[in-house]
């Protein structure tokens, strides 16, 4: 069993030194979390249990502390997919909810799996989610002073299982003062795939991330025999030729875990219940 997720990039936010210990100490115990979650439950509900718990951390741009769009409304996206039967569930520009990842869960199931905007908010709350406000005085004073940053955050996890499953799940609360209705990478499989042979969730810019469709890339290469490594060193190659921007975890079908951004300010943290956390 094994677990890796990320807290997007430092570059979001503050990139103090308090600011970057807090966001590890986050990592660290919600990593932690995850796996002891992980040992009881299928790789699917443990990706989806993970992200929540990032979703619930203001320090990450998901859920609760997303970033506001340019007309002032908060609208969040989140995905899931289970790598053995190839659902995939997701969220793309809810608004008013805590936990976009839960409604991507609630989708899985059903023929319809995808759903935005209004439609995606008015299934959260005929499922019993409560209406709830994710902006945070932070997010709001950055909204104000009009602080845009092109470099943002999103939140991931990977799962890998005690039978060998695997799952990725990830959320994000967008760019930041971006356009009303648009469209980020991480509720497609740009930014969240995985089947049994590789699972992966990216952060970034989701515009480059979807330019390269690199989360399916990776899987694919992994899945057509290629190491994990040569599938980031490929994918990541291809992105640098569009002067891309973006940062990705994996675990394949063996359990190796991985991870690679295009700049070294990506925060993640992997457990395995013996070795604790590596992060950045």
């Amino acid at each position: 069993m094994k677990i890796i997720i990320h807290g997007g990039f430092f570059s979001e936010a503050s990139t103090n030194t308090e600011t970057k210990i807090k966001k590890q100490q986050a990592l660290k115990k919600i990593a932690a979390l995850g796996f002891d979650y992980l040992k009881n439950h299928a790789a699917i509900e443990a990706a989806a249990f993970t992200v929540q718990l990032l979703e619930d951390d203001p320090l990450f741009n998901a859920g609760t502390g997303s970033q506001i769009q340019s007309d002032g409304t908060i609208r969040m996206s989140a995905a899931l997919m289970d790598g053995s039967s190839l659902k995939f569930g997701g969220v793309i520009n809810i608004e008013k909810v805590k936990n976009p990842i839960l409604v991507a869960e609630k989708l899985l199931p059903l023929e319809d799996n995808v759903l935005c905007g209004f439609g995606a908010t008015s299934f959260a709350h005929r499922k019993g989610f409560e209406t709830y406000d994710p902006e945070t005085p932070e997010r709001k004073a950055e909204f104000e002073q009009k602080r845009k940053s092109s470099r943002t955050s999103t939140v991931g996890c990977v799962c890998f299982d005690g039978k060998g499953r695997l799952a990725a799940a990830t959320s994000t609360g967008g760019k930041g003062f971006e356009i009303s209705g648009r469209v980020s990478d991480s509720a497609t499989v740009a930014g969240t795939y995985a089947n049994s042979f590789c699972g992966v969730s990216l952060t970034g810019v989701g515009e480059d991330i979807v330019k390269n469709a690199m989360a399916a890339k990776i899987v694919t290469r992994v899945t057509d025999g290629m190491g994990l490594k040569e599938a980031f060193a490929k994918t990541f190659a291809e992105l640098k030729e569009i002067d891309g921007f973006a940062g990705a975890v994996a675990i394949d079908r063996l359990g190796n875990v991985f991870h690679h951004s295009s700049h070294p300010l990506m925060v993640f943290a992997s457990y395995d219940g013996e070795n604790h956390v590596i992060f950045d």
